[in-house]
């Protein structure tokens, strides 16, 4: 199982780095009073903010509880003291991290001696909150078998609706100094239970079991509720509170983990200590997990497009290359033909060379392509054809070696691809007339390629196709990653979302590409789509639908709808299709096959858009 704390340099160097940076800066005078004849206790070592008031300084015989023990990754356990003092802000628990296998027992009163620190799960620059711990540990048992401290509930009354306070301005917008107002803000609230022993009762799927052994649940049943059972990500202020990661503390040989989908219920009481690791934050370190309910959840099926309606759908296919199995080629063939309705024109995005992430120069996917195109037609779909422009090595980002880009497949039968003197990688494709109506000088071309936007990032496809007598312009997308942005519960507040500016620069790129063609032409049929990595409320969106020039089509649909992705228990948008002001009337479906289950064929829902041009 992944590590929850991996650790590449010592506490130590850790916390001094910490403090230079003024990241951790806890107080020296704290501490000194806190250094008395009075035994150090728990609450006294976790202090009423994030940074402990002792941090990085030696603590002898504190007293409690053992609570859980972890024998994986970060390898330790939590303590508690059964005796809480009355000042809500102060968590009563904390991690002791031995490195080896602990050697206590759950129910064991210890007394522990070493150093306390504050561990920061992926390093300084993730921007997450740090743990407070002791290290380097002396570890006496007092007695064992003891009754553990009754754990804190966790549920909708308990977490409040704010989700974090502002971060102060004089510490680069950090959190880390101000005191816990648990009572106020949610993220407050679950620090002020880091390490503690807390449960949940009864609650909702709102992220599947994950390969890492991990799920998330609602503790708000009611919070931004999706249609299909999982919680919407409908704004930058909606982070959905009541959210909560759960793990196992029992090692998967020992317990199989169970397999959960969106919309299932984890039933009963899960209690266990109360962590933060770098992969989704407060997560509940079950001691006892709850049992899961399978719900009724089943992967969607769009209607087919009517005779005289064009269906033009986006999928990102999650790295696809000639040495994935076949199996699955056949899924994702099957979802094309069975849940798709085998759509007119198809844009794939993360479609990899011929053999993959093998880094050996190779760009070409035309293996790639027609093992998949074979595959669609095995399972009674169209002979799809397929056009695209091949990257250059190494220059589109992705996995190393794979050379991912985006394709166009269209089936023949219903509608024609205008081919215009194929573009190369590193060709613009420009806006041109040809009989009087706009046209692409390069079909298929790439958009703006040299554009520094597009550095390290999938070059957008543009493509010219006819259905009916009508030219439909096509331009598939797949924008800069957020990696890099800081997650959700990060100390900074507002979080660091550094990915946005590039992404803004590509938007701004298309837009300009778009507006080129209906200056030509403004009744002209544009759809913009692809894997846009971007929420439909963000900049990116809007810079895409500047001066009206696109829609989000995704907009459409009711709020508890607008979701391609599930991301540690928030619905959200990624995927989207973008549609010019001639095109009035459409439908617009999200088919959610992937995201929402354990088992996926792709990590992202496909979108449908049925038109008449």
């Amino acid at each position: 199982m992944r590590s929850s704390h991996p650790r590449s340099a010592a506490v130590a160097a850790l916390v001094a780095t910490a403090l230079a940076t003024g990241l951790l800066a806890g107080s020296a005078d704290a501490a000194e009073g806190a250094v008395s004849a009075d035994p150090i206790r728990i609450h006294d070592i976790q202090g009423t903010t994030r940074i402990s008031p002792l941090n990085g300084k030696q603590v002898t015989d504190v007293e409690g509880i053992v609570t859980g023990v972890r024998t994986y990754g970060s390898r330790g356990f939590w303590i508690q003291d059964p005796d809480a003092d009355d000042n809500d802000a102060t968590s009563e628990g904390v991690f002791v991290f031995t490195n080896a296998v602990p050697t206590v027992a759950v129910g064991d009163a210890v007394k522990v001696s070493g150093t306390v620190g504050e561990y920061i799960p992926g390093g300084l620059t993730s921007g997450n909150q740090s743990v407070t711990q002791i290290s380097k540990p002396t570890v006496t048992v007092v007695s064992s078998g003891n009754a553990l401290p009754e754990a804190t509930a966790i549920n909708e009354y308990t977490v409040p609706a704010e989700y974090a306070p502002a971060g102060d301005p004089a510490a680069s917008g950090s959190i880390n100094g101000l005191t816990l107002e648990p009572a106020r803000y949610a993220l407050d609230h679950y620090e002020s239970l880091e390490g503690m022993n807390v449960k949940i009762g009864t609650s909702r799927v709102v992220g599947a079991t994950d390969p890492y052994a991990e799920l998330w649940v609602t503790v708000k049943g009611w919070e931004n509720t999706a249609k299909r059972g999982g919680t919407v990500y409908g704004s930058y202020e909606s982070q959905n509170t009541g959210r909560l990661q759960i793990q196992q503390l029992a090692p998967l040989a020992q317990q199989p983990f169970p397999v959960a989908n969106v919309g299932d219920r984890l039933t009963g009481t899960t209690e266990g200590p109360l962590d933060f690791n770098q992969f989704g934050g407060y997560t509940l370190v079950a001691r006892t997990l709850g049992t899961v309910k399978a719900g009724t959840l089943a992967p969607e099926k769009t209607k087919p497009q009517a005779e005289q309606e064009l269906a033009v759908a986006t999928y990102n296919v999650e790295n696809l290359d000639p040495t994935d199995p076949q199996e699955k080629f056949d899924a994702l063939a099957k979802a094309v033909v069975e849940n798709l309705a085998s759509p007119d024109v198809l844009a794939l995005e993360e479609i990899q060379d011929d053999n993959g992430a093998k880094n050996d120069g190779t760009v070409s996917a035309e293996q790639t392509l027609a093992k998949f195109t074979a595959a669609i037609s095995a399972a009674g779909g169209p002979a799809y054809q397929w056009r695209t422009v091949n990257p250059e090595d190494k220059k589109d980002g992705g996995e190393p070696g794979g050379n991912i880009r985006q394709v166009f497949l269209f089936n023949p039968a219903r509608v024609s691809f205008t081919e215009r003197a194929p573009g190369d990688a590193v060709t613009a494709t420009g806006v041109t007339k040809v009989n009087g109506k706009a046209a692409l000088s390069h079909s298929p071309g790439r958009v703006d390629p040299a554009n520094p936007a597009w550095a390290d990032s999938r070059k957008p496809l543009a493509g010219e196709f006819v259905f009916r007598g009508k030219t439909v312009f096509v331009i598939a997308n797949h924008f800069g990653s957020k990696g890099g942005d800081e997650g959700l519960t990060s100390h900074h507040q507002p979080p660091v979302r550094s990915s946005e500016a590039k992404r803004l620069q590509q938007a701004q790129a298309v837009n300009g590409f778009v507006k080129q063609i209906l200056a030509e032409d403004k009744n002209a049929n544009v759809l913009v789509l692809g894997d846009i990595n971007d929420f439909e409320f963000s900049a990116t969106t809007d810079a895409l639908a500047d001066g009206g020039a696109l829609y989000p089509a995704i907009k459409s649909l009711p709020k508890a709808e607008r979701y391609s992705y599930v991301y540690q228990g928030n619905a959200q948008v990624l995927d989207q299709i973008l549609t010019s002001p001639a095109i009035k009337k459409f439908t617009y479906d999200s088919v959610h096959i992937n995201a929402e289950f354990s088992a996926q064929n792709s990590d992202h829902d496909p979108q449908v858009l049925r038109f008449r041009p």
